[in-house]
Formats: C-alpha cells, sequence, structure tokens
C-alpha cells in the first residue's frame, strides 16, 4: 500500500489515525512519492510480484491532492516496467472531494478500482468527516459516487463504523443500497489513548501487564460488541433481498472462508504481514496501523522492496499474529473464521488476565453466530453450482399445506 502524498489531507476527520504520521519526516520539503523513488517504487513492485497481475493500491492521506498528471506519470512507469505477460491493476482509495468529470473519466479509462469513503446518511457522515474549516464533505462525498457511478468506474464505498453510527447499521446500508452501490466495506474504528490522551501505538508484549491497556479508548472507538451488532443489523438488510446482487466485503470473505478458501481479509487471515505500507519518503512499515519507528523495516532505496517485504523482521511480524493467541482464542470453534482478528485490536483482559484477547471478540463472536447457518447454506450451494441466492428463497409449501409463518430475523421460516 503507496502513500505518494504521505499523511497529507484537506479534510480533517475526527477519527483519523494518520495525520499524525506527518511527524515522522517533519523535514520533509514536500509530501510526495515523486522522481527516482516513485520510479523505483514501481519497478521494484511489479519486480516483486510473480503472479500474472501486479496490484498498485494508493491511498493516504489524501492521494487526488496530487492531480491527475502525477497518476498519468505512473501509469507512464508502469507500462515502462512492465513485463510482457503481466497486467497492471491499480487500486485508488479516496475521499472523493477532488472528483470532477475529467477525474472519473480518467479513472474509468484506466480501470482504476475506487475505494470511496462515505459513512452515510448527510447528519451521520458528517459527524465524523468535515473539512479543516469544519465544513460538511456529504455533498462532495455524494457528487463523488455519482461521477464515478455515471462514468462506469469500479468503485466500492468505505464506511467508518464508531460509537456514533455504531447502532444505526441497517439505515446507513439502505442509504448506501437506495445510491446504487453495490460493493460495500465497513471498517470499524477501534483507538487506544495514552497517558497525554494522543493516539496510542499497537499494543507490545512488554504491555501485557497493563491492566489498564484497555480502558483508555478514544471517544470514537465502537462499543466492544456494537461493531458485532452494526453488522447483525447489516446482514439482516441484506439477506432479505441482496444476496447476490450487493457484495458487503465482510460477508463475502466469511462466505469464502466457511468454502474452505483462505481469508480474502487481512484481518481474518492466520497470519499478516503481506500489506507493508510504503511511505512518501520512501520508507517501509509492517502495516498500515503499524507506522511507527519500532516497525519501520527500512528504506527502498537502501534495499530493495522485496526484501524488506519478505524479510526475517516482516515473516516475524506476521507469524506472530498466529503465536501469541490467548487460550480464550485456542479454544474458540470461531478460530478458523477471525483468526484472533487485528494484532493492533488486542488489549482486552483475556481469561488469564493479561490484555491480550481482542477488543472486538464480542462483535466478531455476534456476527459468527448470527450469520453461520445462512453461509453455511449458500457455501453449499455455491459447491454444486447454485446461486447463494436461493438460500434465502421461500421453501414451497407441500400441496394442501399452509406455507410456514414467518417468525423472525434470525429464523426467517419455521421449517
Amino acid at each position: 500500500m503507496a502513500k505518494p502524498a504521505g499523511a497529507a489531507c484537506n479534510y480533517a476527520c475526527a477519527y483519523c489515525y494518520y495525520l499524525e504520521k506527518r511527524a515522522l519526516v517533519p523535514r520533509a520539503p514536500r509530501l510526495r512519492l515523486d522522481g527516482p523513488m516513485l520510479e523505483r517504487f514501481v519497478r521494484d513492485n511489479i519486480a516483486a510480484q510473480e503472479g500474472p497481475e501486479v496490484h498498485f493500491t494508493w491511498q493516504g492521506g489524501e492521494p487526488t491532492l496530487l492531480g491527475r498528471p502525477y497518476f498519468e506519470r505512473v501509469l507512464d512507469l508502469q507500462a515502462r516496467h512492465c513485463p510482457p505477460g503481466k497486467r497492471v491493476l491499480n487500486a485508488l482509495q479516496t475521499h472523493g472531494g477532488l472528483l470532477d468529470r475529467d477525474w472519473a473519466s480518467f479513472l474509468a479509462r484506466n480501470r482504476f478500482l475506487v475505494g470511496l469513503s462515505l459513512d452515510g446518511p448527510r447528519g451521520l457522515h458528517d459527524r465524523g468527516r468535515r473539512d479543516r474549516k469544519g465544513r460538511s464533505t456529504f455533498a462532495a462525498g455524494l457528487r463523488a459516487l455519482e461521477l464515478l457511478r455515471d462514468h462506469g468506474v469500479d468503485f466500492n464505498t468505505l464506511t467508518v463504523v464508531h460509537s456514533g453510527t455504531a447502532h444505526r447499521g441497517a439505515e446507513i446500508y439502505r442509504f448506501l443500497r437506495r445510491r446504487g452501490v453495490r460493493h460495500m466495506q465497513f471498517v470499524p474504528v477501534v483507538e487506544r489513548l495514552d497517558g497525554r490522551g494522543a493516539l496510542a501505538g499497537p499494543p507490545e508484549p512488554a504491555d501485557h501487564g497493563d491492566h489498564a491497556a484497555s480502558r483508555l479508548l478514544s471517544p470514537w472507538t465502537v462499543p466492544a460488541d456494537g461493531f458485532g451488532r452494526f453488522l447483525c443489523a447489516v446482514f439482516e438488510a441484506w439477506k432479505k433481498a441482496d444476496v447476490g446482487k450487493v457484495f458487503v466485503q465482510v460477508f463475502d470473505v466469511l462466505l469464502g472462508l466457511h468454502m474452505g478458501h483462505p481469508s480474502a481479509l487481512c484481518t481474518f487471515a492466520r497470519t499478516c504481514g503481506r500489506t507493508p505500507v510504503l511511505e512518501h519518503n520512501g520508507d517501509l512499515y509492517a502495516c498500515d496501523h503499524y507506522v511507527y519507528p519500532d516497525h519501520r523495516l527500512g528504506n527502498i532505496a537502501d534495499t530493495p522492496l522485496a526484501a524488506l517485504a519478505d524479510g526475517p523482521r516482516q515473516r516475524a511480524f506476521g507469524e506472530a499474529k498466529r503465536s501469541q493467541l490467548p487460550p480464550d482464542c485456542i479454544e474458540c470453534r470461531f478460530l478458523d473464521l477471525c483468526g484472533g482478528g487485528c494484532p493492533k485490536h488486542r488489549f482486552a483482559p483475556a481469561r488469564d488476565g493479561t490484555p491480550t484477547l481482542n477488543y472486538l471478540c464480542p462483535s466478531y463472536r455476534m456476527l459468527f453466530a448470527h450469520a453461520e447457518a445462512d453461509l453455511r447454506r449458500m457455501a453449499d450451494l455455491l459447491r454444486v453450482g447454485l446461486p447463494a441466492a436461493l438460500s434465502m428463497e421461500k421453501p414451497p409449501a407441500p400441496r394442501g399445506e399452509r406455507a410456514p409463518r414467518r417468525v423472525g430475523p434470525r429464523d426467517r421460516w419455521r421449517r
């Protein structure tokens, strides 16, 4: 994941964890991955990926601050360094506030996959997502959605779930659905504070004796079971009419896991570390949530990208996710689904008294249990080549019998 503009952004989202990263390079004349460093990254990233598809993910901050000519330069470099038989794919995450018709046409023409940050209806979106002058960003986000949709750009929405929206899952889902969104991501806010009230870094083994680790939470942090309640509400709204029509990332991932596939989402993968982050100055970090000095792997100007991304430090970082599980996880029947969750969220009290349990464990257990029967039926249908949507259809009543009575969202039909 590349941060070509570093932490630069013209928005000031209340829950943002990345704006503070500007302090990592305080003397940088400008936040821009450019010149020989940009070419080195493009060349090394293509060389490091052995499959037929080479993926570039551009995030921020706000990458569109760099302008379209910057990404035209990126495409030229990719074409120059991509060997025959390989295909380059680009993904761009944006708040959408700077998009116009020319941007939309460029993104469609060059087949960018776009992630658009949109937190729901105006009142919910503007709670956390305002510009640097405190003004609403809702209209700009909605305009960006319409531009992407009308120009045929492949896009999904990224919706942040926080303490102020955890109880509005169905409402937010229906809002996005009415706007024509067919691919959705929901991301929880989970951030701790240090003794000074600033955002704290990830928990480390040395913190395991700190029993206050889970008490200092940012005011935007979603309740421990709140993300689960949010996703269960979304699941109920989705399964009534949208299975096979709308694709919610977490449900797709869980369906794949029920079919025996590995997790396509790092949060639920058994190990992590396969998505390091490149800052604008060439520094490579272990993960988007681990951009801290202790997790800096090196600089691509000094060491090839592949050597850093697959080096012993990064491999150890990835394996620690599996090797440092508390007994609660090891004995849990859902471990194969969640993999222990993101290591940055492992600071809640475990059964042995140590702060090593994933803070979102109550949410994950709630969702996995709630969706289990439906996802298993979908997986069974997909295995035999039938559409998963059939699992939601009303079963036919035998001749001479009345149709089964609908009894509730968790048991849609008594039979």
